[in-house]
C-alpha cells in the first residue's frame, strides 16, 4: 500500500458504509427517543429562568420577539450542524469539522478550546447552582461563599464523573428523569399563564411593546435582546459530539435535532409571552428570578419552593450533559490527533473516555474553586457564536468532499444566512455587552499559550507518528492506533 492509500483510508474499521455508521469503540446506546431528550434538556437548562427578565429590561414587552429571531437563527445554524455530523458521524463536533475544512491546527485547537470552556463553565456553574439550591432547599443554613457550598458543589461535581464513567447509557437514562422535571417546571409556568390570562387577568397589549432607549432604534433594541437571548438556544450543538454514540446518527440527528429545537422554541415563546402579560416589563427585569414573579402574579397560593427543587434537577442535567459534551469532545480530538493520544483511553468495560472524563472533571474542579463564573455567562454566548459562524462556512468549504453514504443536506443559502447572521450577533453592531470581548480576549490569550506549549511539546519531545500540528492531513488516522492502545496491543 502506498504512502497516500494509507493517508486515505478509513480512520476506523468496519462499519456500514451505506448509512455512514462506522464501528467505535464507544457504545452506541442513544437511540431517537434519548437523543430528544438529550437536546430538549440540554437547550433548555436553566437560562431562560433569568435571562427573560434580563431581555424584558432590553427590549420591553415585546420580550417573546428576541427569542423567536434566536431560535431562527439556532434553527439556521442547525442545518449545518447536521449536514456535518451525518456527513461525518464522528465525536468532536464543531473542532472535527473545522479541522476537516481548513486543515490549520491552531484553528482547530482554538475552537476545541473554546467549545470544552462553554461546556465547563456552563457545567460548573451548574454544580454551584446546585450547591445553592440544595443548601436553600434543605434549609441547611450554609453560608454564602462559604466552605460547606464549595464541598457540596465538588461531592456534586463527583457524582457527575461517576455517572459518566459508568457508561453512556446510564447517563442518558438520568438525563431522561432529570429533563422531564425540568420540562415540568417550565410547562407549570405556561399552564399557570394561561389559566390567569383565560381568568382575565394581566394585559396582553404589552406584547407589542418595544422598549427604545436613547441613541437606539427597534432595530438594535431587538438585536441586542436577541444577542441575550441567544444564550438560551445554546445545546442543540452539544448532541453532535454524542455521534459514536448514537444509534444510526445519519438518520436519528436530522429529525431529532430538529424537533428538539421546535420545542424549546415553541416552550420559550409561551413562557416569554406569560411571562410580560401578567408582570410588567419593568419589574420583570429586576431580580433573578423573573419567573417565579409570574407564578405569583398568576397562582399566588401555588407553593414557590417546589422550583427549588426543579431548579435542583435542571442544573443537575445541564451539568451531566455538558460534562458528557466535554469529554467526548477531548476524546474526538485524541482520535483526530489534534490533542494527546491519551485523552483517546476507553474503558474496556464500560467504553467510556475516562482519562478525558477526569480530566475535565479536574478542570471543572479547578473552575468551582477559582474562577468568578457568573461574569463568563455572556462570554461563552459570544464564543460559541463564533464557533457557529465558523462551523456555517466549514459546511460550504466541505460541499468539495464527497462521501460514500448518504447524509442530510442543507440549501445552500442556509449556512450562508447562518454565517452572516451569527457573525452580525458576535459583533459589537449587536450591542453587545462590552465587558464579553475583554473576557473573551483573555479567554482567547489562555488558549494560545496552551496552543503554544502543546505545539513545543510535540515538537520537543514527539516521536515517531507524534500528533503534531503539522500533522492535520492526517485526519482521523489515530482511530486504529487508539483502538490498539485501548485492547493493550503494541503501536504500528
Amino acid at each position: 500500500m502506498s504512502d497516500n492509500d494509507d493517508l486515505d483510508a478509513s480512520p476506523m474499521t468496519g462499519g456500514d458504509a451505506a448509512t455512514g455508521e462506522q464501528d467505535t469503540p464507544l457504545h452506541r446506546a442513544i437511540g431517537p427517543g434519548l437523543m430528544l431528550l438529550f437536546i430538549v434538556g440540554d437547550i433548555l437548562g436553566t437560562g431562560v429562568y433569568a435571562l427573560t427578565g434580563k431581555v424584558a429590561k432590553e427590549v420591553g414587552g415585546a420580550v417573546w420577539l428576541p427569542f423567536l429571531c434566536a431560535f431562527v437563527v439556532a434553527m439556521l445554524t442547525a442545518f449545518s450542524y447536521l449536514e456535518l455530523v451525518t456527513k461525518y458521524p464522528r465525536a468532536g463536533g464543531a473542532a472535527v469539522y473545522t479541522h476537516k475544512a481548513f486543515g490549520i491546527h491552531f484553528l482547530t485547537f482554538l475552537v476545541c478550546f473554546t467549545v470544552m470552556c462553554s461546556g465547563l463553565t456552563s457545567a460548573s456553574s451548574a454544580a454551584q447552582a446546585f450547591a445553592g439550591n440544595l443548601n436553600h432547599a434543605a434549609h441547611l443554613g450554609w453560608q454564602s461563599g462559604g466552605t460547606m457550598l464549595l464541598l457540596a458543589a465538588l461531592g456534586f461535581m463527583t457524582l457527575v464523573a461517576a455517572i459518566n464513567l459508568r457508561g453512556v447509557g446510564e447517563s442518558v437514562k438520568v438525563n431522561v428523569v432529570l429533563t422531564l422535571v425540568e420540562l415540568s417546571g417550565l410547562l407549570i409556568i405556561i399552564g399557570i399563564g394561561l389559566w390567569a390570562i383565560l381568568q382575565g387577568k394581566g394585559d396582553a397589549g404589552t406584547l407589542t411593546d418595544i422598549t427604545i432607549k436613547d441613541g437606539s432604534t427597534v432595530f438594535t433594541a431587538v438585536t441586542a435582546g436577541t444577542a441575550l437571548a441567544f444564550f438560551a438556544m445554546v445545546g442543540f450543538e452539544d448532541s453532535v459530539n454524542m455521534a459514536e454514540e448514537t444509534k444510526d446518527p445519519v438518520r436519528t440527528f436530522p429529525r431529532m435535532m430538529l424537533l428538539g429545537l421546535s420545542i424549546t422554541g415553541v416552550i420559550y415563546v409561551l413562557v416569554a409571552i406569560a411571562s410580560v402579560t401578567l408582570v410588567p416589563p419593568a419589574q420583570l427585569g429586576e431580580g433573578e428570578t423573573p419567573l417565579l414573579k409570574v407564578v405569583q402574579a398568576g397562582a399566588p397560593a401555588f407553593p414557590l419552593s417546589v422550583f427549588a427543587i426543579i431548579t435542583m434537577f435542571a442544573v443537575a442535567n445541564s451539568a451531566l450533559i455538558n460534562m458528557l459534551m466535554a469529554s467526548r469532545l477531548l476524546y474526538g480530538m485524541a482520535h483526530e490527533g489534534v490533542l494527546p493520544v491519551t485523552l483517546g483511553r476507553i474503558l474496556p468495560r464500560r467504553r467510556t473516555p475516562w482519562v478525558a472524563i477526569i480530566f475535565t472533571t479536574a478542570l471543572a474542579f479547578g473552575l468551582i474553586w477559582f474562577a468568578d463564573l457568573k461574569a463568563l455567562g455572556g462570554t461563552t454566548s459570544l464564543l460559541l457564536l463564533v464557533v457557529f459562524t465558523i462551523t456555517n462556512i466549514a459546511v460550504l468549504v466541505l460541499r468539495k468532499d464527497q462521501v460514500e453514504h448518504r447524509h442530510f443536506r442543507a440549501p445552500t443559502a442556509v449556512p450562508v444566512i447562518g454565517a452572516v447572521l451569527c457573525a452580525f450577533l458576535a459583533s459589537p453592531l449587536s450591542k453587545r455587552d462590552p465587558a464579553d470581548y475583554k473576557v473573551a480576549g483573555i479567554l482567547l490569550v489562555v488558549g494560545v499559550a496552551l496552543w503554544v506549549l502543546h505545539f513545543l511539546s510535540t515538537r520537543l519531545i514527539g516521536s515517531g507518528r507524534s500528533n503534531r500540528p503539522e500533522h492535520v492531513e492526517e485526519l482521523g488516522s489515530y482511530h486504529d492506533e487508539l483502538n490498539k492502545q485501548r485492547e493493550g496491543r503494541p503501536w504500528s
